[in-house]
């Protein structure tokens, strides 16, 4: 449950205070970091109330909330705006320095099949989380190559790979080394044994100047 209280004056301005503050808010109020992808998907960082508000007037009818999150003052304000907005939230929560497991990346292709478009998705920032979901979109949604989808995962959305987050390219560019040779699919390489998102995780490394970047300056979840 969360610790802020949206239905009192007090509450509500513990949870702005908290949102702009800790979860770095003021950072967000001109800047959406949102590109619209083909079949109706938009990607983006954390929306503001009133960016939600400005997302439904343009069609918007679902908001894919990848954090997770659910006691922190961001969701709190987001599930409050969505029901009164009567946008559909779904929430499907994914990480920026883990390899997705098998099931996480079935589960990311029943929910593009099944979510209502116009969608929105967005993690914090708009660039890791939100880009590992837009390679997966576009490949299971648009039926891009694995190859072509990876440009989803790029400085252009402010994405970094030499930090922990590189471990997100490198889940694509494992399989374009080790199956996409063979005529192996992405999904049948994900659901066979060579998919171990354990071993691949161990066996990546970050550059050190890409870990102070994202984790120190950045502050990336």
């Amino acid at each position: 449950m969360s610790r802020f209280d949206l239905s009192t004056p007090g509450g509500r301005l513990r949870a702005r205070l908290d949102y702009l503050w800790n979860d770095h808010a003021y950072l967000r109020l001109g800047f959406s970091n949102a590109h619209p992808l083909p079949g109706g998907m938009i990607r983006a960082n954390q929306p503001w109330p009133f960016q939600l508000r400005a997302w439904k007037r343009r069609g918007v009818r679902t908001v894919v909330n990848l954090r997770g999150g659910f006691g922190a003052s961001f969701y709190a304000f987001e599930k409050d705006a969505c029901a009164r907005l009567g946008l559909t939230l779904r929430d499907f929560t994914v990480a920026s320095r883990d390899v997705p497991t098998a099931q996480q990346i079935r589960a990311a292709k029943a929910l593009f099949d099944s979510i209502e478009y116009p969608a929105l998705m967005h993690c914090k920032s708009g660039a890791d989380r939100a880009g590992l979901m837009a390679v997966l979109y576009m490949h299971f949604h648009e039926g891009q190559p694995i190859r072509q989808a990876l440009r989803q995962l790029s400085p252009r959305y402010l994405h970094v790979r030499a930090g922990l987050t590189g471990v997100l390219d490198y889940v694509f560019e494992r399989y374009l080394t080790e199956a996409e040779p063979k005529g192996i699919s992405f999904l049948d390489w994900v659901e066979s044994p060579a998919y171990d998102p354990v071993a691949m995780k161990a066996h990546f490394r970050a550059n050190w100047w890409g870990r102070l970047l994202v984790d120190r300056l950045l502050r990336r979840e």
